[in-house]
């Protein structure tokens, strides 16, 4: 049996300074493409990875044997998502009971939103490895994603700034029709130019999030809806409610 949810530790910056440097480019092109396949974050606010779960590749991989019966997830063609978040586990649960190898590679995982048959490019021995990595951190999303880019040689489109041909290959032959290449280079210039996420405040986000507290983006921007959140926390717990975001409310909320 596959757990889904675990620790979901947000990304540190030693996780993402290693995926970077793992296929020579900057955070921002990182983070460009994990802000157009995530919105930035990796894991759903219950700590199960962010996944999409595609029906064509589980016809695929199962042969075509569960088209007519099971056609929400089993078709020759893509599309039928539905709902993003937690309705993606709805779908791979319904496929589970059918072939659970065949469902896990048939989703995408994570900040980078890895194919489940991509696990050996990814850097694992089987798509379960690859899974309970996905679970426990971004860090190691991060780390899939680049193992991923450098193994197939997508990498090289990326450090080039070759949008166009970086999303054919990444999201595939449809990207235009998904503005893909049209968005890469507009997160691309506002973390180039602009200021990265603050990690801090970004875990922070993501723990709120954990913790119930809605209403939060996960972009690593001490806004006032993060600042609310903050208070909120700090007033349930009987502490000053100070809106202040440093070690001592991440040690809190990461306990």
């Amino acid at each position: 049996m596959v757990e889904f949810t675990g620790s979901g530790l947000p990304m540190s910056q030693a996780g993402m300074d290693a995926a970077s440097d793992a296929i020579g480019v900057k955070p921002a092109e990182m983070w460009a493409v994990i802000s157009v396949e995530t919105s930035g974050c990796g894991f759903l606010s219950d700590r199960r990875p962010k996944i999409l779960f595609e029906r064509h590749v589980f016809s695929r991989l199962t042969g075509h044997r569960y088209d007519a019966d099971n056609p929400d997830i089993s078709q020759p063609t893509a599309g039928a998502y539905g709902r993003a978040g937690a309705h993606q586990y709805d779908r791979l649960a319904a496929a589970l009971q059918l072939d659970e190898d065949a469902a896990l590679n048939s989703a995408s995982w994570g900040l980078g939103q890895i194919m489940g048959e991509n696990y050996a490019a990814a850097g694992y021995a089987t798509v379960a490895e690859m899974v309970a990595a996905m679970v426990a951190s971004e860090d190691n999303q991060l780390r899939a994603m680049a193992n991923f880019l450098k193994s197939t040689g997508w990498d090289e489109p990326l450090r080039q700034h070759d949008w166009a041909g970086f999303a054919g290959r990444y999201n595939g032959p449809d990207y235009a029709a998904h503005n893909y290449d049209r968005l890469l280079p507009q997160f691309y210039q506002r973390y180039s130019t602009g200021p990265l996420p603050d990690l801090r405040v970004r875990a922070v986000q993501v723990y709120l999030g954990y913790k119930g507290f809605s209403g939060v983006v996960v972009d690593g921007i001490a806004g006032p809806a993060t600042s609310g959140a903050v208070m909120a926390f700090q007033a349930s717990v009987g502490a000053a409610q100070t809106g202040t975001i440093d070690d001592a409310l991440l040690a809190v909320l990461s306990a």
